[in-house]
């Protein structure tokens, strides 16, 4: 028999399980929220949110370094590294307090403890003083774990040399060299910050290229701009070892011709990738099905084999988006709520935090190509932009691709300044279900930067004003 008894329980406090959390409160399903290490996940704790305020000041840093080609004079500009974590770390507590107080507002209950299934309709929580409680759930259990940082065997992180994302936006000091194993959206967005603050930043990548699955259009705008500040990349190049001394640690890497040579860093950062946190859940003793990577999986009601089972966010597959978890959170709360709901977007957008940004939505040409599709693509440069000579940020351009006999718009690429707000634009007309006409006629402000959005469908069309028509 179970200690207490909800309608709803929901496993995970990161950004699916407390939206789930909250949305079930508001309409009324009387719910707990069981989380096991802290408030808002890996988003706000350790990922989206202290990266993107490092980025920030980086970027600051940077700029302020450069306005004298503006008339402005600062000085000697510096940065300190320990006090730019200590506003980074206040930003976080702001946040991570805010959820669990949004959460009991709505009139959800919290409980702190590692949750696993018992039964079809019970979970045991074991709390942090080794006690256990068991608490039923009438109408649905909502797993929203999330993922973990994949560790190379051998290769194992040790927190200090060694590091994850988790440690790397928590250092408190630039210095010396860092390698970066693994060339995806983590490690480009935290090596670029590191080379910016004063770090050597090396960074090796297994595949032929980094930011695997981006249009490598928009790519080459990035990595030439990280070449360019100094930081080095070797594609198809694998970490053969890394053997420590001390403090340091030297990193032997193989090319794909199996020459190899060593590199000496103060810092190892490991940015292969996430695993699902599935384990540990009791999945396979209520009999809830999960791929071979340990996802589970669900069907478009976000339900997994197992009725009343859902499974929302990383834990039941990519993309490893923070806003995909939490329209998911959404969506089953709704559903649990007694609701009818479903996943129905058209395409989900993504955006990488690296000097240019870069963001995506919808097909990229590639895709669009090999779809079989007849396109149009339209590309307006930043270079040409006022706005963007205005704010001293004129790399990168807009990518669209539209349909080429009924202009319906199939995906847009930005890379360059505030690609990740701009693309919200891009998403909604995808949405919409828009043509390129309906972006092209919508009349945008001068002088923004989102009229290169504007003028990108216009030229797609051969019907620019701003840029040589093809």
């Amino acid at each position: 028999m179970a200690d207490k008894t909800y309608e709803a329980v929901v496993i995970g406090a990161g950004p699916g399980g407390y939206p789930a959390g909250i949305r079930l409160g508001q309409l009324g399903v009387k719910t707990l929220v069981v989380e096991r290490e802290y408030y808002g996940g890996v988003c706000l704790n350790w990922g989206c949110i202290p990266s993107k305020a490092l980025i920030a000041a980086a970027n600051t840093y940077q700029d302020l370094a450069k306005v004298s080609t503006m008339g402005i004079s600062v000085g000697d500009v510096s940065i300190d590294v320990g006090k730019l974590q200590d506003w980074k770390d206040g930003i976080v507590q702001k946040l991570t307090g805010g959820v669990q107080s949004l959460i009991k507002a709505n009139k959800s209950d919290t409980m702190m403890g590692s949750a696993k299934l018992v039964a079809k309709d019970t979970v045991e929580i074991t709390k942090a003083d080794g006690s256990k409680e068991t608490v039923k759930a009438t109408k649905g259990i909502i797993i929203a774990t999330g993922a973990q940082v994949i560790q190379i065997p051998g290769m194992e992180l040790d927190g200090e040399t060694i590091i994850s994302a988790r440690e790397a936006v928590s250092l408190r000091e630039a210095k010396g060299t860092m390698v970066v194993v693994g060339g995806g959206v983590i490690g480009m967005e935290l090596g670029m910050v590191y080379q910016k603050l004063g770090m050597q930043v090396i960074v090796v990548e297994l595949l032929p290229g980094i930011l695997n699955g981006v249009d490598r259009d928009l790519v080459r705008v990035v990595e030439k701009a990280f070449k360019k500040s100094g930081g080095q990349v070797h594609v198809e190049h694998k970490v053969e070892k890394i053997t420590k001394s001390g403090k340091k640690a030297t990193v032997t890497v193989a090319s794909k011709d199996g020459k190899t040579f060593d590199i000496e860093a103060d810092k190892v950062l490991m940015a292969i990738g996430f695993k699902p946190n599935s384990k540990g859940l009791g999945l396979e003793d209520v009999g809830v099905k999960t791929d071979q990577r340990g996802h589970i999986t669900v069907d478009d009601q976000l339900e997994t084999n197992v009725k009343g089972i859902y499974a929302i966010g990383d834990v039941n597959g990519p993309p490893y988006l923070a806003h995909k978890a939490t329209k998911e959170g959404e969506i089953v709360a709704e559903i649990v709520g007694g609701h009818k709901a479903a996943v129905d977007w058209r395409a989900m957008p993504s955006a990488i935090f690296t000097e240019p940004e870069i963001a995506t939505v919808g097909l990229s040409e590639e895709q669009a190509k090999e779809a079989g599709r007849e396109i149009k693509v339209g590309k307006f440069p930043f270079s040409v932009s006022g706005r963007a000579m205005a704010v001293r940020h004129t790399d990168g351009f807009i990518k669209t691709i539209v349909d080429a006999k009924t202009h319906e718009v199939l995906g847009v690429g930005i890379v360059g300044p505030e690609a990740s707000d701009l693309i919200s634009e891009a998403t909604l007309a995808i949405e919409m279900c828009a043509f390129a006409e309906d972006v092209h006629l919508t009349v945008h402000p001068h002088p923004t930067l989102g009229e290169a959005v504007m003028e990108s469908f216009k030229h797609a069309l051969g019907e620019a004003v701003h840029v040589i028509n093809r």
